[in-house]
């Protein structure tokens, strides 16, 4: 079977890209081992717990012992369904903070600077501000990719902003526009109260063209003649050639298994696996990174949460309303306030995000036996610890070996610690008078350094946000993987663009940096540009010397 583009994965980046060498009238053989990603449990926004808790839409990956954490093997839930993990996770959309990309130039990702990276945010969006208000200047108004707002009718999301500014922090009309520091509206990816993926987005209208075409299989290794790719071999044997290029789109986790499956990768680690060395790049599956998170949870004084719904019967009316109007609790993701702060002075931009939710619940579903209740997820951007994704076996039906390393440098314990407090002094403002019983987790008595630090070891969770195992910069930096133009290095012919490449993590959740990555290589790929726009952004006129 023979097309211009062997796209492997249907994720965010992969479909964006379907779309883009589709419509520009190339031929796309996309590559999924998933399958449909129809039926309510992935369109109906306000069933994320199932998705990524199912083996049909989930990989059902879980990471090696962690050291720092007690030896606890945490769940990394990546999609493996149409739409990829775009189909399965919380839906929340955040492009990141300009300083974000200018660290990614600096690092070798030449051309990755935030004015090179705003055109494709642009070009990606359709953006709905829902009367919120916000920065139109900096917002797409005609992409494929719907970004909205929630109704924030029940009072605890409105609670949650004036805390902040109770507590001295700025508010956002717009942390996606010129200022992300503050507390306000949270965005998300659902349009007409359905989730808004990369494959309703992208996928769909790519195959509408007649120029896209999807196959199911698992891919074995990628075929490399006289240092070029030239297709995929599948499980099973069947060929997909690639008459133009090969791109990985796979994810952060499964894109450095397949380089390294196909004999690219530290040569040693290949070599104790009995794999040829096509070419050495020992980048290949290091620098992987995550966000982690604890979510401070509160038991309410008034019965105002959705635990209202938690039961057979509020269940039942969530779905007859969502399957009959698109509507309701059911139509929306309910993270709809955020916030993004800076931990102490002279930090220059953001490194906490909040995400507030009016129940407190484990991503998993499982309840807090307290009943109403509300959270708010809180983690730091920014990590020092880096792990990595590594070969079990040359068998490529085998997982991959993934150790995080997370809480890894000593840094990371202060800022978590730092994290919860602040977390605390929000949550006492009198802004949630009326609603805060007490703190169920971690729990009031929590208080010292050490009783903090237990706490996070035995309750954070993954954010589900993996990167930079494949990471970008220039052609002599010997630990990139791909040069700016998401060339793998060392190979010709052959791209990838997801979120391995990521330099470091940016700012917040990752799906639309991942689809700007899918927006952008397209263009690299089809060798055009667009105009740079240097738009300012605001940075707190007091970072140096104040927290808030």
């Amino acid at each position: 079977m023979q097309t211009d583009y062997v796209i492997v994965g249907a994720g965010s980046a992969g479909c964006a890209m379907a779309y883009r060498l589709a419509e520009a009238g190339r031929s796309v053989i996309v590559l999924e081992f998933g399958g449909t990603d129809a039926g309510p449990l992935i369109q109906m926004p306000g069933a994320l717990s199932f998705p990524m808790n199912m083996p049909r839409y989930d990989w059902g990956y879980w990471t090696e012992p962690e050291p720092h954490l007690g030896g606890r093997r945490l769940a990394c839930p990546r999609g493996k369904v149409w739409g990829g993990s775009s189909s399965i996770n919380g839906m929340v959309y955040v492009r990141g903070h300009p300083l974000d990309y200018a660290h990614w130039a600096e690092q070798g990702a030449t051309g990755w600077d935030f004015p090179d990276v705003l055109p494709y945010f642009k070009r990606m969006e359709t953006w709905h501000d829902g009367g919120h208000g916000g920065d139109p200047a900096w917002r797409g108004t005609d992409g494929p990719l719907h970004v909205t707002r929630g109704t924030r009718l029940n009072p605890l999301y409105r609670a949650f902003v004036e805390a902040g500014r109770q507590a001295g922090y700025e508010v956002t009309g717009d942390y996606n526009g010129q200022k992300q520091e503050g507390f306000g509206p949270m965005e998300q990816t659902v349009w007409k109260g359905r989730r808004w993926s990369a494959a309703n987005a992208y996928l769909k209208p790519a195959r509408a063209t007649g120029r896209c075409r999807l196959v199911r299989g698992l891919a074995e290794r990628i075929v490399i003649q006289d240092g070029r790719a030239t297709g995929v071999r599948l499980k099973g044997g069947q060929l997909l050639e690639a008459g133009r290029e090969v791109i990985l789109a796979a994810s952060s986790i499964n894109s450095p298994k397949l380089l390294m499956l196909s004999g690219i990768g530290p040569a040693g680690h290949l070599a104790e696996h009995g794999i040829e060395v096509v070419a050495d790049r020992p980048g290949v599956g290091q620098n992987l990174q995550d966000h982690l998170e604890m979510y401070i949870q509160m038991a309410a004084s008034k019965p105002i949460t959705l635990f209202t719904y938690w039961n057979l019967l509020g269940k039942a009316w969530i779905a007859a309303r969502w399957l009959f109007h698109r509507s309701g609790p059911g139509a929306t993701n309910n993270f709809e306030s955020a916030a993004f702060i800076r931990s102490r002075a002279g930090i220059r931009y953001p490194d906490i995000q909040y995400h507030f939710l009016p129940l407190a619940v484990r991503y998993d579903g499982k309840i807090a036996a307290e009943g109403h209740g509300f959270q708010a997820h809180v983690g730091p951007m920014r990590s020092r610890s880096r792990g990595d994704v590594t070969l079990h076996s040359a068998d490529p039906e085998a997982p991959p070996r993934i150790r995080f390393n997370y809480m890894g440098h000593p840094e990371d314990w202060a800022e978590f610690r730092t994290c919860i407090r602040l977390t605390r002094e929000i949550f006492a403002q009198d802004a949630f008078a009326d609603f805060r019983r007490h703190e169920i987790q971690p729990g009031a008595h929590v208080q010292s350094d050490d009783e903090l630090d237990d706490a996070i070891r035995e309750h954070v969770e993954s954010a589900y946000h993996p990167c930079g195992t494949c990471r970008m910069g220039a052609k002599d930096d010997p630990g990139a993987v791909v040069d700016p133009e998401c060339r793998v290095i060392g190979v010709e012919n052959l791209r990838l663009a997801d979120s391995s490449i990521f330099p470091r993590i940016t700012n917040g959740n990752l799906n639309g940096p991942s689809i700007m990555v899918g927006e952008k290589a397209s263009d690299h790929i089809l060798g055009r540009s667009l105009p740079r726009d240097p738009q300012p952004f605001w940075q707190h006129p007091h970072w140096e010397t104040a927290q808030r």
